[in-house]
């Protein structure tokens, strides 16, 4: 083999080598996005590059995976259901108290499908691996309800912060699956 066909092949397995990486690198990115949907966008959107972001992702992802996030048994359920209703019912009368009720409610159905309940923004990246969608509640719910701590939450806040909780509650609880199943 002379020279020149020698360059030629390295210059092709070079070009193939990088088509490749260029391949794997677009099918994690869209792995990603189908995984985080809303989520992707918000973390590229924060962190200013995609390659920062799709790490952090796919760290959060391997976090998860650890976990042994399991459905809640029936009997817990139920008790978590009943649980919900009197918080919402209780909203009528101190929405301030309710919402504080919903976060803590929130938090133990997480803990009872297998989540670690550290701080507040590692529980929303945990979270953001199987509920992509609905993470973003939990942040707009957990903001209303810091700015009801310093008084600065009016009731109609109160009333978002606690559509926002039940979104994300009863998508932990698998509520809508369950409904359409049964």
């Amino acid at each position: 083999m002379d020279t020149s066909t020698a360059i030629i092949l390295a210059i092709v397995v070079i070009l193939l080598v990088g088509a490749v990486a260029w391949i794997m690198t677009q099918r994690r990115s869209e792995e990603l996005r189908k995984r985080f949907g809303p989520e992707y966008d918000r973390v590229i959107s924060e962190r200013g590059d995609a390659r920062q972001a799709e790490s952090e992702l796919a760290a959060r992802q391997k976090r998860v995976d650890r976990f042994d996030i399991h459905p809640i048994e029936l009997a817990e359920r139920e008790r978590f259901i009943e649980a919900w209703r009197a918080t919402q019912a209780r909203f009528v009368d101190a929405p301030a108290e309710a919402i504080k009720a919903a976060d803590r409610l929130v938090t133990e159905v997480m803990q009872a499908r297998g989540y670690p309940v550290g701080d507040v923004e590692q529980r929303a990246a945990d979270v953001s691996v199987d509920h992509p969608i609905v993470v973003e509640n939990y942040r707009a719910a957990r903001a209303i309800a810091l700015a009801n701590e310093r008084g600065q939450a009016g009731t109609e806040d109160l009333r978002q912060a606690i559509v926002h909780y039940r979104a994300l509650f009863e998508d932990l609880l698998e509520t809508r699956e369950r409904e359409v199943a049964q």
